[in-house]
């Protein structure tokens, strides 16, 4: 992986983005249906304003219109579907239970949403809640169990001669990106998958490790490399923020993008996962805040997953602020120093120096920065720890922004009590008691004030 040093001399902050780089981002960027409106009555209506797309900073609607090729007007749109199709996706997932075959959004700016079913007889409802509906052979949980069987397999098996797998709802199979097809075919006899589950597609990619209280600003390990900060982050009393695992080990010292200490990782998982955490000492103070366009504050209001097909824009220290869309979840990369699993895939660019940094889709948090090939100048493809899994993880609770345009008034929450508790991660399937009723989580999320179950109809639906 690549790993650059310091130079001795200071340098101005805005210099500061292209003089070193850890090898963080020191990958090498690897590279019939019938549509409807969604239903006036489904919970997917609401969802734009539960999840604060209204309140998206200007910054990143500048990016979208530079990377995407939208108008502003056309982007706030598309977040404003993106957001109903999350919802609504959620919700199906939860009605097809083990028939759903994932779900994707298209359209430059509309974010039509495809739902795919195993089951013929599930296409009406999907039809019938706004959604685009697609009959394919496997669902998804024969998907990420042929996956979970190749991650096994890497373990014994890795190579960087296979340096990509992921579940592909769009093809409805497990795409196996390989430089040498026969090391992919050695792949999957090893895990004893049906190879009529797999794709194997050649590829040159070789992903390395982008290495390297703001999201997006640079920060320095003990050794000089250079990461970049993802989100701010508390736990308890205890002031820090969450980036990848590769850029340091827990112990490892930190200085800040002003070279004054900083504080020091907690907890590191590289390889396997791609995730770490750092507390900081009291000169630091973690704010809602990703560094957006021209340094601007980008405001962060929550941690909801979106589907594959949305936008997404990064922030790191090397490059800035870049957007693209999200390709897959849930897929393995193999990088010189071992296989991670659970990243999702992007179309976002970065370089070295950017690893560890911020993924935003609107307001809400996705995901720190891990690897991938290209650069910003050609383009290239990268991939993100999902954010949720690594607050889970460690304990830890996302600092958020709230105001009277986003999800932050409670309402009439009705009874308070029951299991659901303000800063517990929530995936979709989750069920939760609120003021004497059940709920089931439709998007995964880190719950916080002003996001009660009878509240956020877009997260949640009454049993």
């Amino acid at each position: 992986m690549l790993h650059r040093h310091r130079k001795r001399h200071h340098r101005p902050l805005a210099a500061a983005g292209t003089a070193l780089t850890a090898a963080a981002l020191g990958l090498t960027l690897v590279q019939g249906t019938a549509s409807a409106r969604p239903a006036a009555d489904t919970p997917a209506r609401s969802a734009a304003d539960t999840l604060g797309t209204r309140a998206v900073a200007p910054e990143v609607l500048t990016a979208m219109q530079r990377d995407l090729g939208l108008t502003r007007g056309q982007a706030e749109t598309r977040l404003a579907h993106e957001a109903r199709a999350g919802a609504t996706a959620g919700l199906l997932q939860q009605k097809l239970a083990g028939a759903f075959a994932g779900a994707w959004v298209d359209g430059a700016d509309s974010a039509t949403l495809t739902v795919a079913t195993s089951r013929a007889a599930d296409a009406a409802a999907i039809r019938a809640a706004g959604a685009r509906a697609t009959v394919v052979p496997h669902s998804l949980a024969e998907l990420d169990t042929a996956k979970a069987a190749l991650d096994r397999a890497a373990v014994r098996n890795s190579s960087t001669a296979v340096p990509v797998w992921y579940v592909d709802v769009r093809s409805n199979t497990v795409v196996v990106r390989a430089n040498e097809p026969s090391a992919a075919r050695s792949l999957i006899a090893a895990a004893g998958v049906d190879r009529s589950l797999v794709k194997v597609v050649r590829s040159g990619e070789q992903p390395r490790a982008l290495y390297d209280i703001r999201g997006g600003d640079a920060y320095y390990m003990g050794s000089g490399g250079r990461c970049s900060v993802g989100f701010a982050v508390t736990r308890g009393t205890t002031q820090g923020f969450a980036t990848a695992g590769h850029c340091g080990r827990a112990g490892t010292t930190t200085r800040g993008f002003n070279q004054v200490a900083q504080g020091s990782f907690q907890g590191s998982v590289f390889p396997g996962n791609d995730m770490a955490w750092v507390a900081t000492n009291a000169n630091w103070t973690a704010t809602p805040y990703v560094k957006g366009s021209g340094g601007a504050n980008v405001r962060v209001t929550g941690s909801v997953l979106q589907p594959v097909g949305s936008s997404v824009c990064r922030s790191g220290s090397t490059t800035g602020w870049h957007c693209g869309t999200i390709q897959q979840h849930n897929t393995s990369v193999t990088y010189p120093e071992g296989t991670i699993s659970g990243v999702t895939r992007t179309t976002v660019c970065a370089e070295p120096g950017d690893s560890g940094g911020a993924y935003i889709s609107g307001s809400q948090a996705q995901g720190v920065t891990s690897g991938g090939s290209g650069n910003c100048s050609s383009g290239g493809t990268t991939f993100f720890q999902p954010l949720n899994p690594l607050l889970q993880n460690y304990g830890l609770t996302l600092k958020t922004h709230t105001d009277p345009g986003d999800p932050g008034d409670p309402g009439d929450p009705g009874e308070p009590g029951g299991t659901w508790a303000a800063g517990k991660v929530y995936s979709a399937g989750d069920s939760v008691t609120y003021g004497g009723a059940t709920y089931r989580c439709l998007q995964g999320h880190q719950a916080q004030t002003g996001w009660e179950p009878p509240n956020v109809p877009a997260l949640w639906q009454r049993a």
